[in-house]
């Protein structure tokens, strides 16, 4: 067993669904297309490690009913991943050493080309969360404790969402529905260390 997967009720947070899957040291999931889709930064954090645990980025593709594994793809530019997000018919995922988030195909595993909405850069560091708001994608930017809406043909910014530091809830995972966004606290910070945030281990949802 690694890293378990729960489906939530959107207004009380009640636990509908879990599985275990063999995803690990998990920042990122998505679903569609009858999977989710777990971003694996390889490495354990706060348990031991399995012996077949790979120590590189991947995207573990999971059977949602029984936590199967069905495929296991590596991220694009060999290094973590930090978001995932399937919709448009493609998964998009955030590629470190491009600095980007690009689009994937979901069968293929092949990253599209360099047309405009195939990929766009990101602007910040540390992007925890993507989330579909056409035409644009909002990212998370965990250190600078903001969400920018950013086209997806070009990645300039549409619209921003600023946390204050100390105060608001550690960014970390981020997802919209209804129009309202959600965000959690892991309190995790980096390099993999323990915040100590009071907001640690609750989903927070933002109005405007």
């Amino acid at each position: 067993m690694s890293d378990r997967a729960y489906l939530l009720d959107w207004k009380t947070g009640a636990v509908l669904k879990k599985v275990d899957t063999e995803s690990s040291n998990t920042s990122g999931i998505g679903f569609g297309g009858g999977y989710l889709w777990m971003g694996a930064n390889g490495g354990a954090l706060g348990r031991l490690p399995r012996p077949d645990e790979p120590k590189t980025g991947r995207v573990v593709q999971v059977d949602p009913d029984t936590g199967r594994t069905i495929g296991v793809f590596p991220i694009p530019d060999g290094g973590g991943v930090h978001g995932v997000l399937y919709a448009d018919d493609s998964l998009w995922i955030t590629c470190f050493k491009w600095n980007a988030v690009v689009r994937v195909d979901p069968l293929t595993f092949k990253v599209a080309g360099d047309k405009p909405g195939d990929r766009f850069p990101l602007h910040l560091s540390r992007p925890h969360g993507l989330a579909w708001d056409p035409p644009g994608i909002w990212v998370g930017y965990s250190n600078d404790y903001v969400f920018l809406k950013q086209d997806i043909r070009d990645g300039h910014v549409l619209e921003v969402v600023t946390l204050e530091k100390g105060k608001d809830p550690d960014p970390h995972g981020m997802d919209m529905y209804e129009g309202k966004m959600y965000y959690c606290d892991a309190g995790i910070a980096p390099p993999g260390v323990f915040s100590n945030s009071p907001g640690a281990g609750y989903i927070y949802r933002i109005d405007w």
